[in-house]
């Protein structure tokens, strides 16, 4: 089992910036990849951002490439969102996600099994 737990969530101003953490227990994290997630009111949750498990592969959707930066320190088992240029329509619960998955450098948008209670962004205009 692997426990995660995001913070660093808040409000912000449009154009400003924040950076979320995802803080992983229970089993060796670096063996995991990792998924961001967000959820705004009355929508699905989709995906953000991805991060294989050596650190050595990301990926991005496409509404933050550019803008948001997905790293990871595993000595610390934790695993970071950096958002900058931040607009109203990043609102959303943000999420953490891992599943164990070291056997590659992929970068998973689907099959995550542990999942953080999420964090509140908001962006104001």
């Amino acid at each position: 089992q692997v426990q995660l737990v995001e913070s660093g969530g808040g409000l912000v101003q449009a154009g400003g910036s924040l950076r979320l953490s995802c803080a992983a227990s229970g089993r060796t994290f670096s063996s995991y990849a990792v998924g961001w997630f967000r959820q705004a009111p009355g929508k699905e949750r989709e995906f953000v951002a991805a991060i294989s498990w050596s650190g050595g592969n990301t990926y991005y959707a496409d509404s933050v490439q550019g803008r948001f930066t997905v790293s990871r320190d595993n000595a610390k088992n934790t695993v970071y969102l950096q958002m900058n240029s931040l607009k109203p329509e990043d609102t959303a619960v943000y999420y953490c996600a891992a599943v164990y998955h070291p056997a590659s450098g992929a970068t998973l948008t689907t099959g995550y099994d542990y999942w953080g209670q999420g964090t509140q962004v908001t962006v104001s205009s």
